[in-house]
């Protein structure tokens, strides 16, 4: 079989002028936008089970310290505080508690972890803060 001059040429012009392979040069442009967007979206689910870890640190502080004798009252509100937290954000917590006018109120200091936990966090914590009445004991 003869090959006829110029099939070739059109062959090249026809394939080179179409769209074929369009769809996977796209997806890989949007890769990098895709994956950016992903670790953003994990990013802000991290800070608000963050926030969800300081409050609820905070309430069962102080739930803890209103239950407790006024010299046990901050050792049991620290150690009630960080119980419930695991070791990713237990190494950075703050927890203060403190006593005033028959009020007792909790504030927990917790490291938002930068994509995973217990490696590094963001410098700025998030705080919870409860408060509650002070338990009469006769």
């Amino acid at each position: 079989m003869r090959m006829r001059t110029g099939t070739g040429a059109r062959w090249l012009r026809r394939r080179l002028g179409s769209d074929s392979g369009q769809v996977a040069v796209e997806f890989l442009g949007m890769t990098p936008t895709i994956v950016i967007t992903l670790v953003l979206l994990w990013q802000c689910v991290l800070l608000g089970y963050t926030y969800t870890l300081a409050g609820n640190a905070a309430d069962e502080a102080v739930r803890a310290a209103t239950a407790a004798h006024r010299g046990n009252r901050a050792a049991a509100c620290r150690e009630a505080g960080l119980d419930e937290l695991s070791d990713a954000w237990r190494g950075g917590a703050r927890v203060d508690c403190g006593t005033s006018n028959g009020y007792v109120t909790a504030d927990v200091g917790l490291k938002v972890p930068v994509l995973f936990p217990g490696l590094i966090g963001f410098p700025v914590p998030v705080t919870g803060h409860a408060g509650a009445v002070e338990e009469v004991t006769d």
